[in-house]
């Protein structure tokens, strides 16, 4: 069924909104339609709207900047269209709706003896958002990004309205949308690589540094466990900074996975608690709650806290994954200016840039309430993924921090003259001159995007302000 075959039904309801990301900022007044069917997406792919307006998909709005987002345009909020639609234990397959997040996938596998092969660091992230994000986790370096196990997509284009594509089918296409911000076609539908799933246990190892030197040293070693993260203390002074605790873990066996639990700790291994919502809430309309002060003292009590060398320490799935998941609505914290968070990569082969960004942050004194440290495995998926093969960080910064702008333009410049760049996902704030040096491929995809999507009804904040997919035309 095309677009036009539809143009002339019944557009599904719809109000007006201020839609924000994750972070809080940039928001705008968009017209948000509650897509319940294929057909609503259609249908408003092919109504009326001014001109330049456009259209772009929406999920649970983890999105920390303004991708998810139209300022004066058509939102089409996908999270109603959440069926888990089939389960292939033999072919170790799973099909599942636009709008099912990651934990309604993980709690429906788990009782299967299944997991999905990578997830992000917060679990209420929607299937098409996990695929126009191409998100990782804390194994890419052995498994790849989200892109690398999807096998079919289910997609409304502008040009061609519903269209099923695989690898083999339409490749350009296919790898565009991984990672593509959802400026290739609505995703309706997608088909996921399953793996199976020991017990919902990973066993931990855990090491703390004393100063980045070490936190370097240590990280820049081979790696031999599946997943593994560092968390960095960036406010401590002198050659504390960087201090560490960093965690590696590999999937626990069954047969091991029988520690003598308490009740909060078997409580949290039960995948039924992946979709249940966190005991404890922040609440709307709060000040900034988080200051310099504050938040340097409890870095330094939690750097105290943990131990200095552990192994084999058993841990549920659900708090090793999504840490942060455990207190609702956590954003607010940072009050009604909200936060920014800059994720970076820095290719292999140039880890003084990355010594060069440790630096920058200490001598502009920038504020970094949490940084969050990993290695990448090779690059996969399409013109606009984020991960290459070396080094990411995130920094979660409060955006009323002064002087903020002017340090992030210098980490902009840094990242984008090593060949690295900044994960698209999370931006809010970069400027288009420097995105061809950070994403070479983008002509690649703009001739994807002009087949497709060829008067450019796809739109969004991001697009328009990066002058990317239908808002470059």
């Amino acid at each position: 069924m095309s677009v036009t075959e539809l143009s002339a039904r019944r557009s599904p309801p719809r109000r007006q909104r201020l839609l924000c990301g994750w972070g809080r900022t940039a928001r705008s007044s968009c017209r948000v339609f509650e897509v319940r069917r294929a057909e609503d997406v259609l249908e408003v792919l092919a109504g009326e709207r001014l001109p330049g307006a456009g259209v772009i998909a929406r999920g649970a709005g983890r999105s920390y900047g303004d991708a998810a987002q139209n300022g004066g345009g058509d939102v089409l909020d996908m999270t109603k269209l959440a069926r888990i639609i089939s389960i292939d234990t033999e072919r170790m397959l799973v099909r599942a709706e636009a709008g099912a997040t990651i934990a309604q996938l993980m709690a429906r596998l788990a009782g299967q003896g299944l997991g999905l092969p990578v997830v992000p660091g917060t679990r209420h992230v929607t299937l098409a958002g996990a695929i126009a994000s191409d998100i990782h986790g804390k194994n890419h370096h052995c498994d790849g990004a989200f892109a690398r196990h999807v096998a079919s997509l289910k997609l409304c284009t502008p040009s061609a309205g519903l269209v099923e594509v695989t690898p083999e089918s339409d490749p350009e296409l296919f790898y565009a949308t991984l990672g593509g911000m959802g400026l290739t076609g609505i995703i309706l539908e997608a088909t996921l690589l399953l793996e199976r799933l020991a017990s919902p246990w990973v066993s931990t190892d855990s090491d703390r540094t004393a100063g980045l030197a070490e936190t370097l040293a240590l990280l820049s070693g081979e790696e031999h466990h599946r997943y593994s993260v560092a968390w960095l203390d960036l406010l401590a002074g002198g050659s504390s900074m960087g201090r560490a605790i960093i965690s590696r873990a590999d999937p626990l066996e069954s047969a091991q996975a029988a520690p003598p639990l308490r009740r909060r700790a078997r409580a949290a291994s039960d995948p039924a608690s992946l979709t249940r919502a966190p005991r404890v809430v922040v609440p709307q309309g709060l000040p900034e709650m988080l200051h310099p002060l504050s938040v340097r003292a409890f870095n330094a009590l939690r750097w105290r806290a943990a131990p200095r060398r552990e192994r084999g320490r058993p841990q549920a799935l659900a708090p090793y994954f999504f840490p942060l998941d455990a207190l609702g609505e956590w954003n607010r914290l940072y009050g009604p200016r909200g936060l920014i968070q800059y994720q970076l990569v820095i290719p292999a082969g140039q880890e003084s840039a990355l010594e060069a960004v440790f630096e920058l942050v200490q001598r502009r004194r920038v504020p970094v309430y949490l940084a969050v440290f990993k290695r990448f495995g090779a690059a996969f998926g399409g013109p606009l993924s984020f991960p290459l093969e070396g080094w990411t960080l995130a920094l979660d910064i409060p955006a009323a921090a002064p002087g903020l702008e002017a340090a992030l333009e210098e980490l902009d410049g840094l990242v984008a003259g090593c060949g690295g760049r900044v994960y698209l996902t999370k931006d809010a704030r970069l400027r288009p001159e420097l995105l061809q040096r950070m994403y070479p491929q983008l002509d690649s995809f703009a001739s994807v995007c002009e087949r497709v999507d060829p008067e450019g009804v796809l739109r969004s904040d991001l697009s328009r302000r990066l002058g990317i997919g239908g808002a470059a035309r």
